[in-house]
């Protein structure tokens, strides 16, 4: 099996109180997921709170996510912008010891037409030592990669092998599935839609609640790469409630709720983020409590 078919998880930048990384807490995650029988790590995606990191701390995150990895995992660093040069530089400087391939969102905010996500692309392409997955996020990105460009992509440069696609259009994901390369990958950006998509021919999803739930949901994902959707549905309709509390206040807070409950690591975020109501948190745990059990 392909490396990056089945469960990745994009991984939370545990944190202290006072704001500093928690790098115990980080080491702990990394256990808690390999223990958990995923397939891949995904370092410093928008779960992992990159956009509050800065350079040295990405840095030092990345340097120790592959120590603690140690090889047992596939390991994806994020590196995404929406200046290309910027991401172009941080990619060509980026120390690949220990990574496989890297996440790129699109980019966000400035909003470009097709052609200029196509040059996006293009540019990080060139400059890869790494295979590249594209990262299509238009609820955060406010623009979305077309299936066209996305396959336009895929058949231009060999070394862009997958697509993380969280924009939610299942006409988008057939159409991408009939005009794709064989080899080009398809994978699930969002946890309550991966079983459907692999119905159609994704390879799996890379989570934001198996953070939380790395077993429960990579038990659903291998069963659902094997055809076997009858058993896997109930623990598919069993995650749908908790998958709605992760993302009810904010991704990540919610499933650091649910990680401090599991004694994995704190729930802290940074700024502009804050922590869950207590309402909801108390509602996390007790369904944390029921799956878990």
């Amino acid at each position: 099996m392909n490396k990056f078919h089945g469960t990745g998880v994009a991984l939370v930048t545990p944190f202290n109180a006072d704001g500093t990384v928690d790098y115990d807490g980080l080491r702990k995650l990394i256990n808690h997921l390999i223990e958990g029988e995923v397939e891949y790590l995904v370092s410093l995606g928008t779960t992992g709170e990159a956009s509050t990191l800065n350079k040295e701390e990405k840095k030092k995150i990345w340097e120790f996510t592959a120590e603690v990895n140690n090889g047992r995992l596939p390991l994806v660093a994020g590196i995404g912008g929406n200046d290309t040069a910027e991401v172009v530089n941080s990619i060509k400087t980026f120390d690949v010891d220990g990574y496989d391939a890297i996440l790129s969102a699109s980019p966000y905010y400035n909003k470009p037409t097709q052609e200029g996500i196509y040059q996006h692309y293009k540019a990080i392409s060139e400059n890869s030592s790494l295979p590249i997955f594209i990262y299509n996020v238009p609820g955060r990105t406010a623009s979305n990669i077309s299936p066209e460009t996305t396959c336009r992509l895929a058949t231009d440069f060999k070394n862009i092998i997958g697509t993380k696609e969280a924009s939610g259009s299942f006409d988008q994901f057939n159409q991408i599935m009939r005009d794709k390369p064989s080899d080009f990958l398809l994978i699930s950006g969002d946890d309550p839609i991966a079983m459907p998509m692999i119905s159609i021919g994704a390879v799996g999803v890379i989570s934001v609640i198996g953070n939380a739930l790395p077993k429960q949901l990579s038990d659903l994902i291998r069963l659902s790469l094997k055809g076997e959707f009858a058993t896997a549905l109930p623990k598919h309709l069993s995650l749908i409630e908790f998958t709605r509390m992760m993302f009810a206040e904010g991704n990540p807070a919610g499933v650091k709720a649910a990680l401090k409950h599991l004694g994995v690591c704190d729930d802290h975020v940074r700024l502009p983020l804050v922590k869950v109501s207590e309402e909801l948190r108390k509602a996390i745990i007790a369904e944390t409590n029921t799956i878990s059990s």
